[in-house]
């Protein structure tokens, strides 16, 4: 029962995580001044084919799957599903923290859409923080950036970088050919790309301890109890004469 709990507690960390973590993707649409490496070919393609956001983050997240697959030479089904499911539960968030932002008035001053700009940055991170203390299966994007690091026998840190300037080129790639502009790239995308991170650290240098303590809280008042129970047991023991 108490792993349950755990689990469930995870679980809500790991969706909260996303959902915030698809928030701030939403509040660097609206400021429309470049969106985060992470969705920046979704948003491409968005922007492209005139289909939603959502939907075409389950397309890039299929083909960051493909792309995985490619790279290892190995096919997991089992695996591929789990970050099929994700990406679809990522996309739907998408759509809907898109909807919700929409119902407020555009920012319409540049003050304003630095100000959307910003709030992206930390909303990203909070989503992130929840997104990785969970412990749960990465998304696909995450994944690959795993698969290039083993693939080329990098750092992860190079790795990630690699994937987030290969995943913004092809996005600057497809939106200067279909609408002839740089699109989902902007000033907001080196933004994320440099400070997210940073945020993050911090947010897990402070935050993330509290966060398992709270996962883990009645898992750890159990060992705290049995321990108890054994030291009781051993002070009532009576030895033999």
């Amino acid at each position: 029962m108490n792993h349950i709990n755990v689990t469930m507690k995870r679980l809500s960390l790991y969706v909260i995580g996303l959902f915030f973590l698809s928030l701030g993707v939403s509040f660097s649409i609206q400021a429309d001044l470049g969106v985060s490496p992470v969705s920046s070919l979704a948003y491409a393609f968005a922007l492209s084919s005139g289909l939603s956001v959502g939907t075409m983050t389950v397309v890039a997240n299929v083909l960051f799957i493909i792309a995985q697959v490619m790279l290892s030479k190995r096919f997991d089904l089992k695996d591929s599903i789990v970050q099929l499911i994700i990406a679809f539960l990522f996309g739907f968030f998408m759509d809907a923290t898109l909807f919700i932002l929409q119902l407020f008035p555009a920012p319409e001053t540049l003050a304003i859409r630095w100000g959307f700009l910003i709030i992206s940055l930390f909303v990203v991170a909070i989503g992130l923080l929840g997104y990785f203390s969970a412990k749960f299966p990465l998304m696909p994007y995450d994944e690959l950036t795993h698969v290039i690091s083993e693939k080329f026998k990098m750092k992860f840190s190079k790795a990630k970088i690699s994937s987030d300037l290969l995943n913004v080129g092809v996005a600057g790639l497809v939106s200067i050919i279909f609408i002839q502009s740089l699109g989902s790239i902007g000033i907001g995308t080196v933004a994320a790309a440099y400070y997210i991170g940073k945020i993050v650290g911090w947010l897990m240098k402070h935050c993330q301890k509290h966060l398992l303590q709270w996962v883990n809280r009645n898992k750890e008042d159990k060992i705290k109890e049995s321990k108890d129970n054994a030291t009781l047991e051993e002070e009532n023991t009576v030895l033999p004469s």
